[in-house]
């Protein structure tokens, strides 16, 4: 059965075997088994955002209010405690999977923190056989998939805001928008081939005022592997959604694509994305910054583009992996009123301790722009922290 997103972004490094949870198996009577595997992982967060003068064009995600802080919290990887079940009946294998993603931050130097959030992100079964995999229920979405999945910080912290409440963001908004966790019905081909393709129906979503929603949205994506070393990928979503009140109809629609090569010792991994009425850094309404940016102010859809490209370099018998990446995100609008850029250039060491112990250092300095380019907003985050997989 597929894996959780927590066990696919192990895949980073390949060098670094303790990212994978050593999940704990029982056979039941009935011939089922039952696992349990996941992490815990905490950093400490020094970030300090600088006085700027951008315009405050929508989606920007840095702010220009200078401001300093230290606090503690999970990084873009939750904590995550994940139950999973399967069997198999005749010729068909079956299971189902639970993901708990529970937080260690109050929010920022409370110190009395009660009811921490706990996020269910994952509950979906899976059905499958010969012919391939049908997943049902709520995971990770398909489009944009690749990009998280691939990225340096999903082991480490990215960008963010002074005390956050939740996860920090990663790379997510910096050169790809988030997939997030969706109920979905989607299709995996035959696993152990050189091309394989998931294509998924999703519960659609609203953008802006195009509320009414009929039909699934559709996201989709192909892998190709060249060899043992060569990997390319392309995906795309398309979503209908009306607008009551004006009696109108619109279709968001998003491609993606990139490519990575591992060797035994480095990887170069690079993407991009382009989309109409997607919006920013978290896909259609989302909230504040991170969201709700798909149309301007006459309706039309706003455009959403974006890319990233990363090398990670581990020596030969090392434990530690050295990464760095640059990535921007880019909204603009049709009638060319405002044009965001969010840039982040982020740099890691990750040593992995022992098979389940990975210490990270990260140090990442971000920005956003205007449409002119004259106002720019600064931020750096270091972190230190320890991810122990189980």
């Amino acid at each position: 059965m597929k894996r959780s997103a927590l066990l696919f972004g192990a895949l980073l490094f390949g060098a670094a075997s303790g990212a994978n949870a050593q999940a704990l198996t029982m056979q039941m009577s009935n011939g089922w088994t039952f696992g349990f595997a996941g992490n815990v992982n905490i950093f400490a967060m020094y970030q300090k955002v600088s006085d700027g003068d951008a315009t405050g064009s929508p989606g920007q995600l840095v702010g220009g209010t200078e401001a300093k802080g230290l606090y503690y919290g999970t990084g873009l990887l939750p904590a995550f405690a994940t139950f999973t079940a399967k069997g198999k009946e005749g010729e068909t294998d079956l299971g189902v999977q639970f993901g708990f993603a529970p937080q260690v931050q109050c929010g920022g130097n409370t110190h009395d923190c009660f009811g921490a959030q706990i996020d269910m992100r994952q509950v979906f079964m899976t059905v499958g056989g010969s012919w391939g995999t049908i997943t049902a229920g709520k995971e990770l979405g398909v489009y944009q998939r690749s990009n998280i999945l691939n990225d340096q910080t999903l082991f480490g912290v990215g960008g963010g805001g002074i005390a956050p409440g939740g996860t920090t963001l990663g790379r997510i908004g910096f050169g790809y928008i988030y997939p997030n966790f969706v109920p979905q019905f989607t299709y995996s081909s035959p696993a152990g081939r050189s091309t394989s393709f998931n294509i998924g129906l999703m519960e659609p979503s609203g953008f802006g005022t195009y509320t009414e929603l009929t039909i699934p949205r559709l996201e989709a994506e192909v892998s190709f592997k060249a060899g043992s070393n060569l990997s390319v990928f392309v995906g795309g979503t398309v979503q209908n959604g009306k607008d009551v009140a004006a009696d109108e109809s619109k279709t968001a629609v998003g491609a993606s694509g990139g490519l990575t090569y591992k060797s035994s010792t480095f990887s170069v991994h690079g993407s991009g994305y382009f989309g109409k009425g997607l919006g920013t850094t978290l896909m259609f309404n989302g909230n504040g910054a991170f969201g709700g940016n798909v149309q301007d102010g006459a309706g039309e859809l706003n455009t959403s583009y974006g890319y990233y490209g990363q090398l990670t370099f581990t020596p030969a018998n090392s434990k530690m992996t050295l990464a760095g990446s640059f990535g921007s995100s880019f909204l603009k609008d049709d009638g060319d009123n405002f044009k965001t850029e969010n840039s982040l250039i982020s740099g890691g060491i990750y040593y992995q301790a022992t098979k389940s112990l990975k210490i990270v250092g990260e140090g990442d300095y971000m920005w956003s722009k205007d449409k002119e380019g004259s106002g720019k907003n600064k931020a750096f985050t270091g972190a230190f922290g320890m991810m122990l997989f189980y």
